[in-house]
């Protein structure tokens, strides 16, 4: 996906970020139970889609990574909207 076309479908996307080659958010939640709930959400969604998003979880604070190394796409872009809904 081109960076243009990349910045047109992540304005849809609140708090997503073009991070080099892939795409990024910050998910915050109130309590470690919530965020585990999260998480497990985002593995059930990728092990579906088979897919590998990068997930760096400390206590309430998720950050979710698609695309690295290969460069985000329009899957990608499918999966956070997935996680978003």
């Amino acid at each position: 996906m081109r960076d243009e076309e990349l910045a047109a479908a992540l304005a849809g996307l609140p708090g997503w970020q073009q991070e080099r080659d892939a795409i990024r958010r910050v998910y915050a939640f109130d309590d470690l139970g919530a965020a585990n709930r999260f998480v497990r959400r985002v593995i059930d969604l990728a092990l579906a889609r088979d897919t590998t998003p990068a997930i760096e979880w400390d206590g309430g604070r998720v950050l979710i990574a698609l695309g690295r190394g290969r460069g985000a796409g329009r899957g990608d872009v499918e999966f956070a909207r997935r996680l978003d809904g």
